[in-house]
C-alpha cells in the first residue's frame, strides 16, 4: 500500500528553513525522491476515489498535482518553493479550472495537512448556482452536514457575507447558509496520521464520506 514516510516531511521541513534556489538545487535528489511519493500517493489514492466517483477515473496524479514553484509577481514574499505538496482531484478539465468544480484536495506540509473539498470563492454564476439550490433544497445540504459519516471527518469553513446576498432577505430562513462566499468541508491531520501505514484508506473514507457534499456542490450549476 502507497504511504507518505518520514524523509518526504524532513525533505519538507528543510525546505521550510531553507528556501532559496541555491539550496533546492542542491537538495534536487531530495525533492525528486519525495515528489515521487507523493505522486505514487496520489496516482493510487484517484483509484480508490474512483470506486464511487467514476468523473475523475480517468486522471492521473499528474493531472491534479500543482506545482512547488511560488507565483512570487504579486506577492511580497518571495520565497520561490511552496513548502508542502498539493493535489486537487476533480472533474474540472484542467487545474486552472479547479474552482469550477468541487472535488477532492489533499496538502501534505509537517504540521498542517489536511483534507478537503467543495467551493472555494466559487466564480459568480455558480456561487448563485449554490445560492439558488440552497433556497430550494436547503435540506438535501443540511442533512449532508449533520450527517455522521461526513461529522466524523469534516467540518464546514468559509468565508461569509456580514448581510444577506442579493435577491435574499435578511430573514430568509437559511440565511446563514446562504451567506456563506466559500463552501469547504475541512478535516486536519496530524503529522502522525499522514505517516501512518493506513493512511491511504484514511484518505479514501474521508473523501468517500465527502462525495455527497462535492455531489450538492456541483449539481447546482448542472
Amino acid at each position: 500500500m502507497q504511504k507518505i514516510t518520514q524523509p518526504t516531511f524532513q525533505f519538507l521541513k528543510s525546505l521550510k528553513k531553507n528556501n532559496d534556489r541555491d539550496w533546492f538545487k542542491d537538495h534536487k535528489k531530495e525533492y525528486e525522491s519525495a515528489k515521487k511519493e507523493f505522486t505514487d500517493f496520489i496516482d493510487a489514492l484517484i483509484i480508490e476515489i474512483a470506486k464511487f466517483d467514476k468523473t475523475i477515473a480517468h486522471f492521473t496524479a499528474k493531472d491534479t498535482i500543482f506545482r512547488i514553484h511560488r507565483d512570487v509577481r504579486f506577492s511580497k514574499d518571495k520565497s520561490p518553493y511552496k513548502t508542502h505538496f498539493g493535489a486537487h482531484v476533480s472533474s474540472a478539465p484542467k487545474k486552472s479550472e479547479i474552482h469550477t468544480r468541487a472535488g477532492y484536495y489533499i496538502h501534505l506540509e509537517p504540521g498542517g495537512s489536511m483534507l478537503a473539498g467543495g467551493a472555494y470563492l466559487p466564480e459568480g454564476t455558480w456561487l448563485k448556482a449554490i445560492r439558488q439550490e440552497i433556497h430550494y433544497n436547503a435540506a438535501s445540504l443540511k442533512k449532508i452536514l449533520v450527517d455522521p459519516n461526513f461529522k466524523k471527518y469534516f467540518v464546514m469553513e468559509g468565508e461569509k457575507l456580514k448581510t444577506a446576498p442579493r435577491d435574499y432577505p435578511k430573514d430568509h430562513p437559511e440565511i446563514e447558509l446562504l451567506k456563506q462566499k466559500s463552501f469547504l468541508a475541512v478535516h486536519r491531520c496530524d503529522d502522525k496520521r499522514v505517516l501512518s501505514d493506513d493512511f491511504l484508506i484514511h484518505c479514501a473514507g474521508a473523501f468517500k464520506a465527502l462525495y455527497p457534499f462535492d455531489q450538492f456542490l456541483n449539481q447546482a450549476s448542472e
